[in-house]
Formats: C-alpha cells, sequence, structure tokens
C-alpha cells in the first residue's frame, strides 16, 4: 500500500493554439479503470468533431503496480498518448485521467512538434487543477483534564494535526486526524508532557489530504 499518493481534488481544463491546432486538456479524478474509460467516452462524445481525442491515465491498485494505459487515437505511434501519460508519470499523479483534443489547423506539427504539443496540453491540464498529497493518517480522540489543554494544544501545530472536532463538557475531547509518520513522535510527547494523563483511542486509518 501507498502511504503517501498525488492525485488532483476534482475535474478541471485548460487549452491552446499552436499553429493553428487547437488543443483541449482535460483531466478527471478517477478510483477505477471504469471510470477512466467511462470519462475518456464522454469527452469523445462531447467532442465528436475532434480529430483525434488522445488519452491517458494511471490508476493505483492496491498491492499491486499502478494500471497505466494510453491512446494515440489515429495519431503517429508515440507521439501522442504516451507524451500525455509520460508528464503524469513526471509529475507522480495517480487516480487520474487526461483526454488531449485536437483540433486540426491544416499545418502539419511534424512527430517532434506533436510530442511536445500533447505534453503541453497534459501539463496545462495538470497545473489548471488542484494536486491533493493523499497520507495514510491516524483518526484519534483524545480525552484529558482541562489542565492539560494548554500544554495539548500548544504542540499539536508542530505535526500538522487536524481538528475534527472537539467537545468541551466534563472533560476535553478531542477528534484529531494525524499524518502515519508523524504519530509514534507525537505520542511519545503527549505521554512526556501530561505524565500519561491523556486517553488516546484510535477511531479509525484512511487516506487524507494532509502534506
Amino acid at each position: 500500500m501507498d502511504m503517501i499518493y498525488k492525485t488532483i481534488e476534482s475535474y478541471s481544463q485548460d487549452e491552446f493554439i499552436e499553429k493553428k491546432s487547437r488543443f483541449i486538456g482535460s483531466i478527471m479524478p478517477c478510483k477505477t479503470e471504469e471510470e477512466a474509460l467511462k470519462f475518456i467516452e464522454e469527452k469523445k462524445k462531447q467532442y465528436w468533431d475532434a480529430t483525434h481525442n488522445v488519452s491517458a491515465y494511471i490508476i493505483r491498485q492496491k498491492d499491486a503496480c499502478p494500471i497505466k494505459r494510453s491512446s494515440d487515437d489515429g495519431e503517429p505511434q508515440g507521439t501522442a498518448g504516451h507524451p500525455v501519460l509520460d508528464v503524469l508519470e513526471k509529475e507522480g499523479i495517480v487516480d487520474v485521467c487526461v483526454v488531449a483534443t485536437r483540433y486540426f489547423g491544416g499545418v502539419m506539427l511534424g512527430a517532434g512538434g506533436l510530442v511536445r504539443a500533447y505534453s503541453h496540453t497534459s501539463k496545462i491540464a495538470l497545473d489548471s487543477a488542484k494536486i491533493l498529497t493523499m497520507s495514510v493518517c491516524h483518526q484519534l480522540k483524545l480525552e484529558f483534564d482541562y489542565t492539560l489543554y494548554g500544554k495539548i494544544s500548544y504542540i499539536m501545530p508542530n505535526y500538522n494535526i487536524q481538528t475534527i472536532s472537539s467537545d468541551f463538557s466534563d472533560k476535553v475531547v478531542l477528534e484529531i486526524a494525524i499524518r502515519y509518520d508523524r504519530l509514534e513522535k507525537f505520542e511519545k510527547e503527549l505521554t512526556e508532557i501530561t505524565n500519561g494523563q491523556v486517553k488516546v483511542e484510535q477511531v479509525l486509518v484512511k487516506y487524507m489530504n494532509m502534506p
């Protein structure tokens, strides 16, 4: 299991003109290959009159290598789909699909020109999206006396902890999220500064957007 991975938050799009050809880069988060294929078909229907709808996607798999696919969609082999995929690989983005649409403008770009144009289409689509850093995080419930609140709240920012909920009744109850690689050190410091007077309960472990 990947402990940290990068993906995008939501659908995004950008475009540019290269020697009269219009290139449209559309990017979508996809959790499965089926979702990626559905997105590609949707774009092909939307841009049915385009010269090409080139595509590429990378989908994570649990305990297996990611699924990586690309299609030149009629462009010369290796000049379109692979450059789009290559951008995603170099940027380390997964669970994502890109469709690079081209409306031919009458001027030939040549193999090198196509590679550059499709790479740029993928890059501007990615740059237009919000990147998420998804990390394995532990969601914890902390229960302690009010007298310890000052000490605990003081150290929490050092671990980039997110407070999910707080309850101030008989005791303070905080539900927090912390990245997996910060947990051990945090729990050690928490025990030291409170003399072990905090009740810590693990609620769940899940991926969260936490750089």
